[in-house]
């Protein structure tokens, strides 16, 4: 009989990928100089797995790139081979490259066998004692090749190329950073001429438009003298697994020095979409399996086993019809038992679901490795609390944002070294990736020893883009946090790599969509500090319970900022119809979530039920309500699964009592608000 390998694919690709870490981490310290013949080993010994698992599965075009590497790996490791710089970056090309090949076999697509050839190639090179060329994956981290593609010749340079690009950035491509605008930008940046088609047939009404999302594609024709498919791929870096990318070159010889405008648009419409650039799905699918410590099964095995006892302790008592006074004391103990056998086998359940934070930083120190070389500057990578566990789930969903900070810090934050040597500093900056447990929540800091954030700047860009008014005066916490802002321009405080869109306000929401906050401190000349506090899981929350009328909600714990009785000469009208409460010269706008929701409360003044000041991305609102009920940990239960997306609603939970209890979305709620209230969107962000 056969066996089916295919139900142990899943787990080679883990396995797998584990191990092109390993190998990523180990080369790095080689890198670095650290030559140590147990991290060789290693090395080999995961080049080695990979290459007999691909083997087994069938997987052959893997198993004979690993071969080669394998190869190299064994002559480092006995010493027959030096180990040298430029074998060790090409060592972590071929780990990208094979990265690539695995993530393409996973999605069910084809391999990029172009990649695989030039590698290849370079692998057989050092083999045969010749002197390793650039590896190609390098060339984007090189300055020096952003200008010129080095396969093409001279005569094609002089002669000029037109390029046709078609782009369909995914609708979510935002919501993780990314700008299209600024990617058009650095795209024409590159040609002598450029004519940019919009195309919005999918954008949909204004009504149902998500200001997050984007709708919209393009065709871009680009000519110029220097322009190599390289070059454009470069552009579109950061987002090669969050769209459709179509790269197609021009042959024209009669038209070779036609401006775009002068170009037929029928030799547009002749050409054929390119297949998009491989492993859209790698960054946006999630694990369906985890690996869980023996200890912890074992553990929650003994807790089931603690629970069966007691069930049948209490079954017990309807066995016998005579329950007598004396089982009284009898039950309440079973039951006292039974709460804390569930509580502990509650916390033994999402400890399984708990896993270390390594697994988000471990992806950093190649990135800063790359960008550092990119940017000609000398960076030294410090990680503590790797061990630090949180939820499966927040691990999956925070890499993004942590990306994205850490990228800010490298490129805008730290100096070029002789300009840090001049302010007195070592030429080698730090950055620090620090994870730790505080209270209920986990806290990521990321600093670095740069410049810091210019207030100055900051302010006077606040007030050109009339985010604040002149005569405002602002703390330096409140400063820091204009960057957040949305529409607030990056470009001169923190942007991205390169000038392709990273909107801090989009990380600010990404973390605010995990139930976190983001902070930032800095000091000029010294350096920045961005703090994240996150909830250790998703699926359990802290909770403030309300009343309103007959139906009880729940308000996130962690986006509440205080509650208090309503006072009515701090009561005011804006625009004629939205209300807001003056608290400490601020005005905060008050939703009567009666009217939202159309539920009767107990009272409808506002002197008689209490308000709960909640913020959510950088805005507050003061929430009417009957009555505060308090606070609980609730298990949060997906409303969209069990019935339907709800606006305002994060989810549900059941309570003690049997009934179903809403739990808000603080930031939809607001949305939801400016909706509501007619006309208000101008009278709205003017007081909140």
């Amino acid at each position: 009989m056969s066996i089916d390998l295919s139900q142990f694919h899943d787990t080679f690709y883990e396995e797998s990928f584990e191990g092109l870490d390993v190998m990523e981490s180990g080369l790095l310290q080689l890198e670095q100089g650290e030559v140590d013949l147990e991290n060789i080993n290693t090395i080999f010994r995961s080049a080695h797995s990979i290459k007999g698992g691909s083997g087994t599965f069938g997987f052959t075009v893997v198993a004979d790139f690993t071969h080669d590497m394998e190869t190299l790996l064994d002559q480092m490791r006995t010493a027959q081979r030096e180990v040298t710089l430029p074998v060790v970056n090409t060592l972590l090309a071929c780990v990208d490259v094979l990265r690539g090949m695995l993530n393409a076999i996973k999605a069910g697509e084809e391999v990029d066998e172009q990649a695989v050839a030039n590698m290849t190639i370079s692998l057989q090179a050092i083999l045969n004692g010749e002197e390793p060329a650039s590896p190609a994956s390098d060339k984007s981290n090189s300055p020096e090749v952003n200008t010129v593609d080095s396969k093409r010749t001279d005569e094609e340079a002089t002669e000029g190329s037109s390029w046709l690009i078609e782009f369909a950035p995914y609708k979510d491509v935002m919501k993780t950073g990314n700008d299209t605008v600024r990617l058009m930008r650095e795209l024409v940046s590159l040609a002598d001429t450029a004519n940019v088609e919009l195309i919005d047939e999918k954008l949909p009404d204004l009504y149902s438009l998500d200001e997050e999302e984007c709708h919209l594609s393009w065709k871009i024709k680009l000519s110029g003298s220097v322009i190599s498919e390289e070059e454009i791929r470069d552009v579109f870096a950061w987002v090669d697994d969050e769209c459709d990318l179509s790269i197609e070159k021009l042959v024209e010889p009669d038209d070779s020095q036609l401006t775009v405008e002068q170009a037929e648009p029928e030799k547009i419409r002749k050409v054929k979409p390119v297949e998009p650039v491989a492993v859209k799905k790698s960054r946006t699918s999630e694990s369906s399996s985890i690996r869980v410590n023996i200890s912890k099964v074992d553990e929650l095995i003994n807790m089931v086993g603690e629970l069966v006892i007691t069930q049948s302790m209490l079954s017990q008592f309807g066995e016998n019809d005579e329950f007598t006074e004396s089982h009284i004391q009898r039950l309440k103990d079973g039951l006292e038992q039974l709460e804390s056998h569930t509580r502990e086998l509650q916390e033994s359940v999402m400890q399984i679901r708990m896993m270390p934070i390594s697994f988000a930083f471990q992806r950093f120190p190649r990135l800063v490795h790359d960008l550092s070389n990119q940017f000609n500057k000398k960076i030294e990578l410090i990680m503590h609390g790797e061990s630090t566990e949180l939820d499966r789930t927040v691990l999956e969903k925070i890499g993004d944002p942590l990306i994205h900070l850490v990228r800010n810090s490298l490129d805008h934050g730290i100096e070029l070294p002789d300009m840090r040597v001049k302010a007195g500093k070592p030429e080698t900056g730090t950055i620090e990736l620090n994870a730790f447990h505080q209270g209920g929540n986990i806290v990521i800091e990321i600093k670095d020893d740069g410049a810091g954030l210019d207030k100055e700047r900051i302010l006077n860009k606040a007030i050109d883009n009339g985010i604040i008014g002149e005569t405002e005066r602002l703390s330096d916490e409140q400063t820091y946090d204009l960057i957040f802002q949305p529409g607030f321009s990056t470009a001169e405080v923190v942007s991205d790599v390169s000038g392709r869109g990273v909107g801090m306000d989009v990380v600010r929401r990404n973390i605010r969509e995990l139930g976190g906050v983001v902070e930032v401190s800095s000091i000029p000349g010294e350096g920045s500090i961005f703090t994240i506090r996150l909830p250790l899981t998703l699926a359990i929350l802290d909770g403030q319970l309300v009343g309103i009328g007959n139906e009880t909600y729940i308000l996130p714990v962690i986006s509440i900022i205080e509650s208090l009785q309503v006072k009515s000469e701090n009561v005011n009208e804006v625009a004629g119809s939205a209300e807001v409460y003056r608290l400490r010269e601020e005005y905060i706008p008050i939703v009567r979530l009666y009217e939202l929701f159309g539920i009767e409360p107990q009272s409808r003044e506002l002197v008689d039920g209490l308000i709960v000041v909640v913020e959510a991305e950088g805005k507050k609102i003061a929430i009417f309500v009957d009555e505060l009920l308090g606070q609980q940990q609730v298990v949060i239960k997906s409303l969209e699964t069990n019935f339907r997306k709800v606006e305002g609603v994060s989810g549900a939970t059941i309570l003690g009592n049997g009934t179903v209890a809403l739990i808000l979305d603080i930031a939809a709620l607001i949305h939801l608000y400016q909706k509501h209230i007619s006309g208000s969107a101008e009278s709205f962000k003017g007081v909140a």
